[in-house]
């Protein structure tokens, strides 16, 4: 009989060596490495033939989603930036080691054809959708408004929330009942830092928005849910955050750690599942201890 995981060790715990990346980061040179459940996720079947559309797919949650949806059955349409090729090749593997077929598909969310080219090659290579997961995000550290230019500020809602709205408003009237959409919000709908106001504020927004989307969505059948993690150990780290943080990243948790993206990943299966048949307009926290409302 296996034991169960002890939630304290289930991952690495800070301090972090020394570490920085140009944005947007990768995968490879993140230290301690990430477990995207390419070993320790095993599937059972709970997606099988299903096709999803994973944004920011190529490292961090996404990557895990991807994976662990491949592995739950799923065939996959990738989204990524074009510079994070290398990243969603690993990803691809990974799709096809699991015996599932998988579309790689780089681009930038925010722009309205990009996004809306996401549906139409879903649609075009796997004749159906049925799972979106809205996960791309772009966010960056500022001590000061001062600091924040104004076309960052705007790319981070062009990114988060602007690629929301593109995709989901493209890929609903496609999907038929029992469709799923997820969005990736965050802890920062509920406790906001200074030096992560644009982003903070478009988590927030998020929310709301997923929750909006449920009452429509339930119409036709579909249901709308988000996840709200905590720190997770990502790309996203060191290469948007200053290195005093990035040392000491997730040690404020109850677990006195990050969460490892894999984690983050179970929960997105389960909510795209028809195991959360009744589960709509709900934000899922994953945070490592109590959420702040």
């Amino acid at each position: 009989m296996s034991q169960a995981q002890d939630p304290r060790t289930a991952g690495p715990k800070p301090p972090f060596p020394d570490q920085e990346q140009e944005h947007p980061g990768t995968e490879r040179k993140l230290d301690p490495p990430v477990d995207h459940g390419e070993q320790s996720y095993v599937g059972h079947g709970r997606l099988q033939d299903r096709t999803a559309i994973v944004t920011g797919g190529d490292s961090g949650i996404g990557r895990a989603i991807a994976i662990c949806f491949a592995k739950e059955g799923a065939d996959i349409v990738l989204s990524y930036l074009p510079e994070e090729e290398r990243d969603a090749k690993e990803v691809e593997a990974q799709v096809e080691k699991a015996g599932r077929k998988i579309i790689l598909h780089p681009g930038d969310i925010g722009d309205k054809n990009y996004a809306q080219s996401l549906v139409s090659t879903a649609m075009d290579k796997f004749g159906k959708i049925d799972i979106v997961v809205n996960n791309a995000a772009f966010q960056m550290s500022r001590k000061s408004m001062d600091e924040i230019p104004e076309d960052e500020f705007e790319h981070t809602y062009r990114t988060n929330i602007f690629g929301l709205y593109y995709i989901t408003k493209a890929a609903m009237p496609k999907m038929k009942p029992g469709g799923v959409i997820l969005n990736t919000t965050s802890i920062q709908t509920f406790r906001p830092s200074g030096e992560l106001l644009a982003y903070a504020g478009t988590k927030a927004a998020i929310a709301n928005m997923t929750k909006g989307l449920a009452q429509l969505g339930a119409k036709n059948g579909i249901r709308v849910n988000a996840v709200a993690p905590g720190p997770v150990w990502t790309p996203l780290i060191p290469s948007t955050m200053p290195p005093e943080k990035v040392k000491n990243f997730g040690s404020q948790t109850l677990f006195e750690r990050p969460a490892q993206p894999v984690e983050l990943a179970r929960i997105f299966v389960f909510l795209a599942s028809d195991e959360a048949t009744f589960i709509s307009g709900e934000i899922y926290a994953a945070t490592g201890g109590p959420t702040p409302l």
